[in-house]
């Protein structure tokens, strides 16, 4: 026992690979082989300089230690810097980028070598880097984080082969510009009083739930058959109705909508549930349609309504759900309370209505799922308010979202929610030229991502919005990485399964985004036309220019202003080699956005690939567009 703890220590692990290698030897392999030799002279150089060792080099690999993890990344920042300057002078083909990993852990020493999970987790790292790039682990950037002249950018939470907890990663970041900065937030290392005994009361629910779940007397049926049944899932799918206001003041709409929203929230991230989306349920606000009408409309089996009644400083709700194949109710109940006791309701009839679907949570869900939530019904108010107007995508109502918004923060300062609209509304100002500097509105939107992720960091809406930020930073990797962070949180959010397909779309993956869009549709039937869009995007993406054409034919049908699916229609109609129609769709788009330039077209279409933007400009230009 003495003799193995002997073995042990503590030290930061450098593991380097080189991307695409199989390539390059296949292409050239002796040129591939002194190519090598020349870069690991390099290498080594630079951790002898800043006291490292190299342990083994295998292969395409470099393994090696240092004392210091501060001395391991400012080693790896110099080899990147000048592998780079060498690789421009070489063919972009013959370039050999290395991939750099760092990890402070726990190694077994023998025969001059290190092993142990310190090593796989260091050498997992090193997978997740960009080519050309470093990427440090959790225990690596708590030792140097304050320490150096970098940036860094917060990857998330990585499962990785033959570890058993997840690795947070962190992406170095040379730019002068981002010095001192973690662009992409990170989770505090402690929580206050308040979230541990959220959790703790969570995981009690989780247990009663688990104890409902197999002692509930009615089995529930397959998914509702209709018209489309071939094409839904087999797990049971259910569409959340307005809550109808009924305290005769259509001010207090927002307690209704609000309650039908968190409740749609909180069900889609169950994966075994399809959730219909907001958007679709909302459209029959103020309509009497039947329960099984509905259901049929949606290709639904179950339908949630219910009422909200205030007097005062009390309120009274009252939910049914319905089982839309017959008519019948499953479960109803009403819930009375003080004004205050409004989100505890929410969260009471959720947890009610998962129990009567015999869904089995686990603990982990049960704690994201009742996790703390706005705590002033005034800030939600203001809130709902904003976030209406933010979906209406112009200058001014984008300006009064804001607005509202910060009136929720002025009135619940730890509100996650408030920051993160403020955050659409300045990526908004970036994206559509609202502002009059596009980078000072997307710097501010990821000021806003960070406030709103150290209070929350388990609200999918939060990475949602750092997918946007990233996208159009054209950091796609970081981009991709966050959707589907938000995805794998919330499986059921149909806008954003949207959004991932749009940043697939611009990251190079248009199959998986024409997967995503699809699945959007499925779940949101009601959908805005931005889902066409992305639809016709990935089609055109993968040649299907004939398919995209009837995308966005479907789109300008729906929103005809919108000058971005006009040039897509000019760019299908042109590689289809309709010039005519090409012509007329131009000179549309003109009457719509006067000044729209080929520099208009660059801002908004933030491909990886740039040769599809030139290919996408070549052909406005064909038709007369500047």
């Amino acid at each position: 026992m003495n003799e193995e703890r002997a073995k042990r220590k503590l030290t930061a692990i450098f593991s380097a690979d080189v991307k695409g290698y199989s390539r390059l030897m296949g292409e050239d392999e002796l040129s591939t082989v002194r190519t090598l030799e020349n870069y690991r002279v390099v290498i080594a150089s630079f951790i002898e300089k800043f006291r490292g060792r190299v342990v083994d080099s295998p292969g395409d690999n470099v393994l090696a230690e240092f004392l210091s993890v501060v001395d391991a990344v400012e080693a790896s920042v110099q080899i990147q810097k000048t592998l780079h300057e060498k690789n421009v002078e070489l063919p972009v083909n013959r370039r050999m980028e290395f991939r750099i990993g760092i990890n402070l852990g726990d190694v077994i020493e023998g025969n001059g070598c290190i092993y142990g999970d310190g090593v796989n987790i260091a050498a997992r790292i090193e997978g997740l880097a960009e080519p050309g790039g470093v990427c440090i682990s959790k225990t690596a950037f708590d030792q140097v984080k304050n320490k150096l002249k970098l940036g860094y950018a917060y990857l998330g939470d990585h499962q990785v082969k033959n570890i058993t907890d997840p690795v947070k990663a962190f992406k170095v970041l040379t730019d002068p510009d981002d010095i001192g900065k973690v662009i992409d937030g990170h989770g505090k290392p402690w929580r206050p009083f308040w979230v541990v005994l959220a959790v703790f009361i969570a995981l009690i629910i989780g247990a009663t739930g688990w104890h409902l779940n197999h002692h509930q007397p009615t089995k529930i049926g397959p998914t509702f058959s209709s018209k489309t049944a071939g094409d839904i899932p087999a797990e049971p799918s259910i569409a959340v109705l307005p809550f109808n206001n009924l305290t005769g003041d259509s001010t207090q709409d927002f307690l209704g909508d609000g309650m039908s929203e968190d409740i749609i929230n909180a069900l889609s991230k169950i994966p075994k549930l399809i959730v219909i989306a907001r958007q679709s349920t909302f459209s029959y606000k103020g309509k009497t349609i039947t329960a099984q009408g509905i259901g049929k409309d949606l290709d639904v089996r179950y339908i949630l309504e219910g009422n909200v009644r205030k007097a005062d400083d009390r309120i009274r709700v009252s939910a049914q759900l319905v089982d839309a194949a017959t008519g019948k109710t499953m479960w109803a109940d009403t819930y009375d309370g003080q004004i205050v006791d409004f989100f505890t309701m929410q969260e009471e009839i959720t947890f009610n209505i998962i129990t009567a679907l015999q869904i089995k949570l686990t603990e982990g869900f049960q704690a994201k799922l009742w996790a703390k939530k706005a705590g002033n019904l005034k800030a939600y108010a203001k809130l709902m308010q904003g976030v209406e107007r933010l979906r209406k995508f112009n200058k001014e109502d984008n300006r009064l979202a804001r607005e509202l918004a910060q009136e929720a923060l002025t009135l619940d300062p730890e509100y996650a929610g408030a920051f993160r609209v403020i955050g659409w509304t300045h990526l908004h100002d970036a994206r559509f030229g609202f502002s009059e500097s596009s980078a000072l509105s997307m710097n501010t939107a990821m000021e806003m991502a960070h406030k709103a992720i150290a209070i929350d960091d388990q609200d999918p809406g939060i990475f949602y919005l750092l997918a946007g930020i990233h996208l159009f930073r054209k950091e796609h990797d970081l981009a991709v990485i966050n959707i589907r962070k938000a995805s794998e949180m919330d499986p059921n959010g149909a806008d954003i399964l949207g959004y991932k397909a749009l940043c697939l779309n611009y990251a190079g993956e248009p199959s998986e985004a024409l997967t995503s869009i699809q699945r959007a549709k499925r779940l949101n039937p009601r959908y805005p036309s931005w889902y066409d869009t992305q639809e016709g995007l990935s089609y055109h993406l993968l040649g299907d220019h004939q398919k995209s054409l009837e995308a966005y034919l479907k789109a300008r049908e729906r929103t005809p202003g919108t000058y971005l699916n006009r040039a897509m229609l000019v760019i299908c109609y042109v590689y289809l080699g309709r010039e005519i129609e090409a012509k007329t769709e131009a000179q549309e788009l003109l009457k719509i956005k006067s000044d729209f330039t080929m520099k208009t077209w660059i801002g908004v279409q933030p491909y990886k690939d740039r040769m599809i933007l030139e290919n996408e400009m070549a052909a406005l230009q064909k038709v007369g567009l500047k």
